[in-house]
């Protein structure tokens, strides 16, 4: 089958797939817990604003023949409480809950938020690209190591992590679980 694969950053028409692939990455379970039974249009919300972790603007989108297949979130570790700060106020907004989350990076890192492919599209080295594309500006334009989370129990998505150059480096506790924290490692610092 062939098709043409690009990378692009995402613009506002993209926050409806932005907010299915936060809901992937953090599970249903979790997007239910933070944004409620209509966590969908809580997350939509959130990545139409310019100034929250789940932004468009801080996401890039795969897409095939011009479809959106998956996408990434991924932001600078040094704006983690302003990001989330925007992030908290329409969850209780919609929620009436006062969320408390422990620091998933800190400003030594450019932060890898969220990744997901539309199911029928895995296994064709989209994901690879995406990371790759954060890569980039993790390196170019901040000059920083690119770090995430990988629950322990998505052994998946840690190989395709290690796969293309990450490491662990330590175990983080974040939203009840175990995550390996996994850095690919800028040596041009």
């Amino acid at each position: 089958m062939n098709y043409e694969l690009n990378i692009r950053k995402a613009t506002k028409d993209d926050a409806t797939l932005i907010a299915k692939v936060v809901a992937m990455a953090i599970g249903e379970e979790s997007a239910v817990l933070y944004g409620g039974d209509n966590y969908m249009n809580v997350f939509e919300e959130i990545a139409l604003l310019e100034d929250s972790q789940y932004s468009y603007r801080n996401a890039f989108v795969a897409e095939i023949n011009g479809n959106a297949v998956g996408a990434v979130v991924a932001y600078d570790g040094a704006e983690l409480y302003p990001l989330r700060k925007a992030t908290l106020e329409i969850i209780y907004k919609h929620t009436a809950k006062e969320l408390q989350i422990v620091d998933e990076t800190d400003a030594s890192e450019f932060y890898l938020d969220s990744l997901a492919v539309l199911p029928e599209y895995r296994g064709r080295g989209i994901g690879a690209r995406l990371i790759h594309a954060v890569k980039e500006r993790a390196f170019n334009e901040y000059n920083k190591d690119l770090g995430l989370l990988v629950d322990f129990e998505n052994p998946d998505a840690e190989r395709l992590y290690k796969s293309v150059g990450f490491e662990r480096v330590n175990v983080k506790d974040f939203l009840g679980h175990k995550m390996w924290h996994l850095v690919y490692f800028n040596f041009q610092l």
